[in-house]
């Protein structure tokens, strides 16, 4: 997204989000009459911002640049949660200066060998959700991601395009919208990533609830949550995950699924990593791609385009 469509796309967001309020939410009196507008009106939010509303419909209407100070407050009047503020002021440009385009990212052998010692399955996703890295027990977990080519290696692809990832996740209509939420996010954070604006129109095209859910402008980080799984080995499982990021690059993170301990699922957890030692790496994946670069349209001089393993 240039600069433009960021404000087309900030009008659209502030847009959605009063949308989802209702006057009694924020402490409006009701008529009792019937709305013809979902949500609160222009002049409901430019009154409690406290500002014009004129002002406040050039804003929305991508014909004005606000403040940082006015983007607070409007995120406050609209009960914003942290992700969404963030969200709000990067496409505003207020929270940093402009990121350069982003390079192709390789993961670290320091950080590989961190992976390689998680007793747990763990993937490395960068950026727009590319699968970067995994350990053995992730594949056995997801599926294989050695034989897939490096475009399929995505996340989000993978949740809205691959038909046993959707069967094994138990709560799908769960799991599908955060990720689309993510990429929302990623959007603001990369808004010239040619790659990150192929991926969406292609789940756009491919997938109705993908274009839903992203006509709904939400927006999250990667941080927690709980999926459920249907395993064709183990059964059901209920895991936590959690994200650790890489200190040496911010857009890479290492995802880890745990269990929690003395349940069904934990003990179906540790049969699975059991079963993955006596199984040949071949058929789980070893240890994937990892130290591949991610797919980027241009090399730095020197750099390969070539996937390795390590």
């Amino acid at each position: 997204m240039g600069k433009d469509a960021h404000s087309t796309e900030l009008g659209e967001f502030l847009k959605a989000r009063r949308g989802d309020l209702a006057p009694a939410d924020v402490g409006l009196p009701t008529d009792g009459q019937h709305r013809r507008v979902l949500g609160l009106r222009r002049e409901e939010v430019a009154q409690l911002a406290s500002i014009s509303v004129q002002y406040y419909t050039r804003v929305e209407q991508g014909r004005l640049q606000a403040s940082a100070p006015v983007l607070n407050t409007l995120a406050d009047v609209l009960r914003l949660d942290d992700d969404q503020r963030i969200y709000l002021l990067e496409l505003a440009g207020r929270e940093a200066p402009r990121r350069r385009r982003p390079r192709a990212q390789k993961v670290r052998p320091q950080t590989l060998r961190l992976l390689d010692m998680l007793n747990a399955p763990a993937i490395i996703l960068g950026r727009r959700m590319d699968i970067l890295a995994w350990n053995p027990l992730a594949a056995a977990l997801l599926t294989d991601f050695s034989q897939l080519t490096e475009k399929q290696r995505n996340y989000a692809r993978l949740v809205f395009s691959d038909s046993e990832m959707r069967r094994r996740y138990m709560n799908w209509e769960k799991v599908a919208p955060d990720c689309v939420a993510f990429l929302r996010m990623e959007a603001a954070r990369h808004p010239d990533d040619p790659q990150l604006s192929e991926l969406v129109g292609e789940l756009s095209i491919r997938d109705p609830h993908f274009r839903q859910w992203w006509a709904a402008h939400n927006v999250a980080a990667q941080t927690t949550g709980v999926k459920m799984l249907r395993h064709p080995l183990v059964g059901e499982l209920t895991l936590d995950w959690e994200t650790l990021a890489c200190a040496t690059d911010p857009d890479q993170q290492i995802v880890v699924w745990t269990a929690a301990p003395d349940t069904p699922s934990h003990e179906s957890l540790a049969f699975l990593a059991s079963w993955v030692t006596t199984h040949s790496p071949e058929e789980w994946g070893d240890r994937g791609a990892a130290g591949v670069s991610s797919p980027e349209p241009a090399q730095e001089e020197g750099e390969s385009a070539e996937p390795g393993q390590h």
